[in-house]
């Protein structure tokens, strides 16, 4: 308790995004093809907190449905589903270096350009680089649930997450989040149900059915294998 309190605030504020866990968690050593994509993708796919606002529009050159995914892992599922919806636009967000690399791999090698990304922590590019009601969803999926009880300010999963979420999604824009640990899932559901100007898009109430445009992940089938559950949320901006 003594150690607890001798915290500074701003190490407290810090340690609680996804991404920084992550990157402590999953360093690991590059692959031939994820250091290609770091040294060929980057500088046609790579944007910088430094860079300040950005003008989607023009940086993609046209206007168009715009999704943002906070922590995309190794990129397998956002690589899916920018290649299915190539009249959609992608902002990926993500500090583990192999799996950026992996990213921008695929993106090459699929010759794609819906897609951008951010090697930073998430929540600094929604503050400083993303213009307000300017996104159409924003993704969350399968973040680190912080699961000792000591531990769960430093879920991404907060009251003032769940605000800036909802000034830069547009009215009717969807935060939509899926994990795989029910204690986590009824604690998003408490904290997004308790939130100012956003509406659960499940009719009963609680959980989606796990959507299609969800792409399932090499994780998630051993868990499916294993008998672990999916929980999928979705919240609509209302106001």
């Amino acid at each position: 308790m003594t150690e607890l309190q001798q915290q500074p605030e701003p190490a407290e504020d810090t340690s609680k995004h996804r991404p920084i866990k992550s990157f402590v968690m999953r360093a690991g050593r590059m692959t031939e093809g994820q250091q290609r994509g770091l040294d060929q993708g980057l500088p046609r796919f790579g944007l910088a907190l430094a860079d300040g606002p950005q003008d989607f529009d023009a940086l993609f050159g046209r206007t168009a449905p715009r999704t943002f995914e906070i922590g995309f892992g190794m990129g397998h599922s956002t690589l899916e589903m920018a290649a299915a919806a190539p009249e959609q636009d992608f902002i990926g967000v993500e500090v583990h270096r192999p799996g950026v690399g992996a990213l921008l791999n695929g993106l090459m090698t699929q010759n794609l350009s819906n897609m951008r990304v951010y090697t930073c922590d998430a929540l600094e590019v929604l503050r400083h680089c993303v213009a307000d009601a300017s996104l159409d969803r924003v993704l969350l999926f399968f973040p680190d649930p912080w699961h000792k009880a000591r531990h769960n300010k430093r879920r991404i999963v907060q009251a003032s997450f769940a605000e800036l979420v909802r000034h830069k999604l547009k009215v009717g824009g969807v935060l939509h989040m899926a994990t795989d640990w029910q204690p986590y899932a009824e604690y998003m559901l408490e904290v997004l149900g308790a939130a100012p100007g956003y509406q659960n898009v499940a009719e009963d109430g609680h959980y989606v059915p796990r959507p299609t445009e969800r792409p399932t992940t090499k994780f998630e089938r051993r868990g499916e294998k294993l008998g672990h559950g999916v929980w999928d949320l979705k919240f609509q901006r209302i106001s």
